[in-house]
């Protein structure tokens, strides 16, 4: 029997972990190597899958063609919540996590702001930095008192996060919930994010905004206590950013 291809590896390695990180080294020939790249597809397509990557994301994954999804999930499969079997709260926590998590990480992507690179010039001189630098965490405890009623309480959230974690969307560190490899590449940004901007996640993005604020204001050192007969010195950066000022901010198949 012939040996396999890097094609075939790659795609069969996708198959049976179900998502690859970027820096893989075969993924990374890929990335760069059009021909192969090419190849895993057309792999892919003959058996009814696409691979799925974008540039926002850590890792990459296969999904259904369009052309498949009927024939696979069939009429009620389709019209259900999800093809992830997850109940109707749980795919509304996976739309609030992707909210807090995926939109505030994307802008600072945009905006190339790497938090080990904030202050330098020339920033968008700057790659795209990884999901990984810039992606937030958010807090369980936060998460269960803004949302615990509308999502179930905590027994129902307790359970529909484990889901959420077995299924790649979130990954758990403790009292954080963290973006896991999925999130940012089975969920469509360009569709999700205009309903949630303009929609009812909108005041809840804005109270997360200056949340975050907030926290980095409180982060500001106090000045050092004058010495005796100097006039005391007045920070700047404290005195422009008192509590009551506005704050600035809180996807792919």
């Amino acid at each position: 029997m012939n040996a396999p291809d890097e094609a075939a590896l790659l795609v069969a390695e996708l198959l049976a972990r179900r998502w690859l990180p970027r820096q893989h080294p075969r993924v990374k020939r890929a990335l760069v190597d059009a021909e192969l790249w090419q190849g895993v597809e057309a792999r892919l397509a003959q058996i009814g899958l696409r691979l799925v990557d974008n540039i926002h994301a850590d890792h990459v994954t296969t999904a259904l063609l369009r052309g498949t999804e009927h024939a696979v999930f069939g009429e009620t499969g389709l019209g259900s919540h999800s093809n992830f079997d997850l109940p109707r709260d749980g795919v509304s926590l996976l739309v609030v996590l992707w909210a807090l998590i995926v939109l505030p990480k994307r802008e600072r992507q945009a905006a190339r702001e790497d938090e080990e690179a904030q202050g330098e010039m020339f920033g968008e001189a700057r790659p795209m930095p990884r999901a990984a630098s810039v992606s937030p965490t958010i807090s369980y405890k936060a998460l269960l008192a803004d949302f615990g009623n509308q999502l179930g309480k905590k027994t129902r959230l307790d359970g529909n996060l484990k889901r959420l974690e077995n299924h790649g969307f979130i990954v758990r560190r403790g009292d954080d919930i963290a973006e896991g490899p999925l999130l940012d590449l089975l969920l469509d940004y360009d569709i999700l994010a205009p309903r949630i901007l303009d929609g009812t996640l909108a005041a809840v993005l804005e109270r997360a905004r200056a949340e975050t604020a907030q926290a980095e204001t409180e982060a500001v050192p106090a000045p050092a206590p004058a010495s005796e007969g100097q006039p005391p010195q007045t920070s700047t950066a404290a005195s422009e950013a008192e509590p009551g000022a506005a704050a600035p901010q809180s996807q792919e198949r």
